[in-house]
């Protein structure tokens, strides 16, 4: 017997001894993640069509700032928990080295796997309000607008963003490198040539030119005016442009959050991106990307108020809020300032399935990657596939729809517990932070990177409190959290299940998890 036990072979502790992945990065490709995953022209425009009025005190620009700099501090947490583990896995790894395994992997599989099924939905959504409805009004076409707007259009949008998302993820990360390069570089110079044109119009410029495009593409007279009307109407009274009052401008903050929470959406990929353990580096990447998206934020603030007029921008959402606006399309600013002229979600996920299943909880093949492009395509279709059934749910079910509203919600809760893991490092793995970067980095003697983690807690808990306990937010939607309820159930099942069935292969994931994957 003793010879036969002598002989037994146990299992490897994780499923090969490399990942297979490559760092096809660079910090400045993580600059441009970051950049592009904080959005002002996809979710900032779109939040502040429902922030500002459903906050009419308070201060959008000043907002932004706040939010910008309250947000530096989860960049500060975050860096130090990449140069401790510089892992492919981000939020999972982390969590499951150092709160536990059951606790990391739910958090993070539900806020990195499941939840994001939805955004293709709600982005495909997004894109069809913002892109190919106005798209097809400048075109002339506003019954090709209006079907943009339907269940079909929806659909088929949402489709495309699905197919788009699985193409440019498959290229790997040194084709999508390429890509995101020509988006920001085409994007940047879309911005500025928009932000020229509002600098050297006036004001009577754009009154002129918006009321005479709106008359040729949909028939509107004194189109203006009647926005600013349809706003005063519906009850709302724009505040004028400033930095006060504080109290209603700080409700605005977990509003803001929707799109300037995540300048960190690329740390679940740092075990691809070179120099991911210095910590100066990792660090500019994603504070870079969120400041540069604060600066434009605050220059396209400064330059609507001078070319469209403050109160015409707050009017023009507010009335489209109230159901009100003159125009049958979103008021779109970057569309009306061209009318002067008169003429990232799969990548990150994909690496906490992979990680998952790198450890053995999830099936092994979701690690398998690609010998020429080292992606992990079968993490990729455990994505796409769900995404396209949810998609068509949320397209000709108004009643599902509703069950998405909580999806920033549990994305922040993922955060928190990354959040709690940066300030519980030092205690629960002592010989780890000693050995980490970041342990190094201090002001006044104190370790910046639990203190960071330590105000990171405070923002997401004020934010999940304000959206669970205020209706003006939109979110604290009773079907929309039995749904994410239910997806953290879900997760649990999966972690019981993968736990009985390893432990009959002879593998324990809890010892797993007490050591960092390898590379």
């Amino acid at each position: 017997m003793a010879t036969e036990a002598l002989g037994e072979e146990r299992p490897a502790l994780f499923l090969r001894n490399a990942t297979g992945l490559v760092r096809g990065w660079n910090v400045r490709d993580s600059l441009i993640y970051a950049v592009l995953a904080t959005n002002l022209i996809t979710l900032g425009l779109f939040e502040f069509t429902y922030a500002g009025p459903a906050f009419p005190q308070g201060q959008l620009l000043t907002s932004v700032v706040i939010s910008a700099i309250l947000v530096s501090f989860l960049v500060i947490a975050y860096t130090g928990l990449i140069v401790t583990i510089p892992r492919a896995g981000g939020d999972y790894v982390w969590q499951t080295r150092i709160l536990g395994s059951g606790i990391g992997f739910v958090m993070a599989v539900t806020g990195w796997w499941f939840i994001l099924w939805l955004w293709a939905p709600i982005y495909g959504n997004i894109l069809a309000i913002q892109f190919f409805e106005p798209l097809w009004a400048t075109l002339g076409s506003p019954s090709g607008a209006a079907w943009f707007g339907t269940s079909n259009g929806v659909f088929v949008v949402t489709l495309i963003t699905i197919a788009l998302a699985g193409v440019l993820v498959s290229l790997g990360m040194g084709g999508y490198a390429r890509i995101q390069k020509w988006c920001i570089y085409g994007g940047g110079l879309g911005f500025l040539v928009v932000m020229v044109l509002l600098l050297f119009n006036s004001h009577a410029s754009f009154v002129s030119s918006f009321n005479y495009e709106a008359h040729k593409l949909f028939g509107v007279n004194a189109a203006y005016q009647a926005t600013n009307a349809a706003a005063i109407k519906a009850g709302f009274h724009a505040p004028a442009m400033g930095f006060g009052p504080l109290g209603p401008t700080l409700l605005l903050v977990p509003a803001m959050m929707f799109f300037i929470l995540w300048p960190n959406w690329g740390a679940t990929l740092y075990g691809e991106i070179r120099g991911a353990s210095d910590f100066k580096r990792v660090f500019r990447g994603m504070f870079f990307g969120l400041w540069i998206t604060t600066a434009m934020t605050v220059i396209f603030f400064l330059l609507v108020a001078k070319t469209f007029g403050w109160d015409f921008f707050q009017n023009a959402n507010a009335a489209f809020f109230n159901g009100k606006f003159p125009l049958p399309i979103w008021p779109y600013p970057f569309m009306f300032g061209a009318w002067l002229v008169h003429n990232t979600a799969f990548q990150s996920s994909t690496r906490v399935i992979f990680a998952a299943a790198f450890d053995r909880v999830l099936p092994d093949r979701a690690a398998e990657v690609s010998e020429k492009r080292k992606v992990p395509f079968y993490s990729l279709v455990l994505m796409l596939l769900p995404a396209v059934g949810l998609a068509a749910l949320y397209s000709y079910n108004s009643t599902f729809h509703t069950y998405t509203l909580d999806a920033t919600l549990v994305i922040a809760v993922t955060y928190l517990f990354s959040a709690i893991a940066a300030v519980a490092l030092p205690w629960v793995k002592p010989d780890l932070w000693r050995a980490s970067p970041a342990s190094k980095v201090k002001l006044l003697g104190v370790p910046v990177v639990p203190a960071a983690g330590v105000v990171t807690i405070g923002l997401l808990v004020f934010c999940l409190y304000e959206w669970l306990s205020n209706a003006n937010y939109f979110v604290n939607n009773k079907s929309s959290l039995i749904y994410m309820a239910s997806m953290y159930v879900l997760a649990i099942v999966l972690y019981v299940v993968a736990r009985l069935v390893r432990r009959r292969q002879g593998i324990d994931l809890g010892l797993i998890n007490k050591e960092i994957p390898v590379e």
